[in-house]
């Protein structure tokens, strides 16, 4: 007897290629039988006419490492679909922490994981802790974190005993089941890498089956070197390279997206293995500090709040900007492109612009940045609305391309619900599903399944999740095309998104009937050390 029968829905099983009405059965954990309703009987059944059975979604670059120990059941996420979500992206994750360093790596991402409580830690050790959660999580380790730990803050090249360093720490996180590194070159210490130090540690994951995800060196002015940087890496080592949330960020690179995209796809061409992944909105999110001049972190989250108190510093700052435009995200219309998402310490500016605050306190909108930031001591999240339009269709509906939220999964109550946190933590998925499908028609939706499923294991090199086959993880959604939508906005973006009815992760219901059951039967999945990438 099958534990669980899907009778009567419309099977889009995650290839791309077009659904078909079916029955799909599922029985200790994997997915036993897809086919035409048979005479077989399960413990439970579960009506999906009308709807579209489809694999559990993959959230490809997500940050959810710093929110899922606070908020297990995953609640933005999982209602979307979700059921494996791989975090440790932009070269930031929790671990590891040397012996005395937790303090200097809480204070490094408290603009990330706010609430997070941080400790030594080796990786291995951080991977055996991991709590249970909701949904499946690959975890990566990150780049920043590892020259954090090695070389500070400090913005110069590493010694040859400071890379052997960061080449062990990889190795000991590949070694515990890590997927492999991504990197956050557009901010300290990442930007003080060059490219030499990044295809070092590519050759170590090459020797272990390890990936390289890429928050390249700069998203916008410098984004066609940042990518082809990128790429080289791919190139010369044989290393798969995702290269993340691919945007070209600030006025002055709007709608060079087509030329963008082409140069990608020449490379994968020739044989290059490199994807690239993508949310559907013209907003990105950051920490507040990040906006400024690289310098203005060198020494430390102290020395820049020294900095930052003093007027010439400020002046300096204030130049940089008006002749480059904002550090990686290029030339803004004015400062209400800008607006706080989370402030620990002036909550109720959250879903404020700059601008705004800047006329309220009648100061200088740089000033009134630069003060925001000591306020918090550099934990500011913002929003910045510095992507056209056409450049996210373009990317967005480019048939290889991937979606990834770059987003937590978090809850509305609670310390994850603080502020006004950007709508896609709640509603990447439901959004490609439904909106860039139904209303706006940009592709078909298994063209829309196969990037958040089949497309993004393949990416991954994820064995037996990603795709509706038999012998296949039981990950299932199953969602109504008609009603699948993204509900978060800009100034309420704690809303579930809708449509959604029925979510299982490894054989277990964690949606019923659009509500969660509680359950948290997500794992761990890691990367086999010396034998590949695989689930296990």
């Amino acid at each position: 007897m099958d534990d669980l029968v899907i009778r009567g829905g419309h099977v889009i099983d995650g290839t791309g290629r077009d659904g078909r009405d079916a029955d799909v059965s599922l029985r200790d954990g994997r997915i036993v039988a897809i086919g035409p309703r048979g005479a077989g009987t399960a413990h439970r059944t579960i009506d999906a006419r009308g709807q579209v059975v489809a694999p559990g979604l993959i959230d490809i670059h997500a940050h959810s490492d710093f929110t899922l120990p606070l908020a297990p059941r995953a609640e933005s996420k999982i209602r979307q679909g979700v059921t494996t979500e791989v975090v440790g992206n932009c070269g930031f994750s929790a671990a590891p922490a040397l012996p005395g360093r937790a303090a200097v790596l809480a204070e490094y991402l408290a603009s990330s994981a706010p609430g997070l409580a941080f400790r030594d830690t080796s990786f291995g050790e951080y991977v055996e802790a991991f709590p249970p959660t909701a949904v499946n999580v690959i975890l990566q380790v990150g780049h920043n974190t590892l020259r954090l730990m090695t070389a500070g803050l400090e913005d110069r090249p590493l010694t040859s005993a400071e890379l052997s360093q960061m080449q062990g720490l990889l190795e000991e996180a590949l070694a515990a089941g890590a997927w492999g590194l991504s990197s956050g070159l557009f901010t300290a210490p990442g930007g003080a890498a060059p490219p030499a130090e990044i295809h070092a540690l590519a050759r170590v994951l090459r020797r272990h089956g390890g990936t390289y995800a890429s928050h390249v060196r700069d998203e916008a002015n410098g984004v066609f070197d940042a990518v082809r940087e990128a790429i080289a890496v791919a190139e010369a080592t044989g290393v798969h390279v995702q290269i993340a949330h691919l945007k070209l960020s600030g006025v002055d690179n709007w709608g060079q997206a087509p030329r963008l995209l082409a140069e990608i796809e020449a490379a994968r061409a020739r044989g290059v293995p490199v994807d690239c992944d993508v949310y559907p909105y013209d907003t990105a999110t950051n920490p507040l500090r990040n906006l400024l001049p690289r310098w203005v972190m060198e020494g430390g989250i102290a020395a820049m709040l020294e900095r930052l108190g003093r007027r010439e510093v400020r002046a300096r700052v204030r130049d940089e900007i008006a002749r480059r435009g904002l550090t990686n995200f290029g030339r803004i219309p004015s400062w209400d492109a800008v607006r706080v998402a989370v402030s620990p310490n002036l909550p109720e500016e959250a879903g404020r612009t700059l601008g705004d605050l800047a006329r309220r306190r009648g100061i200088d909108p740089l000033d009134a940045v630069c003060d925001v930031i000591l306020t918090d001591r550099g934990a500011t999240r913002i929003l910045v609305t510095s992507i056209a339009d056409d450049d996210v269709r373009a990317i967005v509906t480019t048939p290889w391309t991937l979606v990834g939220s770059d987003g937590n999964a978090i809850e509305p109550t609670g310390v994850t619900g603080r502020g006004k946190p950007h709508p896609r933590y709640y509603g990447t998925h439901a959004r490609t599903l439904g909106q860039c499908v139904r209303d706006l028609h940009w592709f078909t939706l298994p063209q829309a399944v196969f990037k958040v499923t089949g497309g993004a294991a393949a990416a991954l090199g994820l064995a037996g999740r990603g795709v509706l086959r038999e012998g296949y993880a039981a990950d299932v959604t199953v969602f109504d095309p008609a009603r699948i939508a993204d509900r978060a906005t800009y100034d309420e973006p704690h809303q579930f998104a809708s449509g959604v009815s029925t979510v299982i992760v490894n054989g277990a219901v964690v949606v019923d009937g659009g509500e969660h059951t509680g359950a948290l039967p997500g794992r761990v999945l890691r990367r086999q050390a010396h034998r590949g990438r695989v689930d296990v």
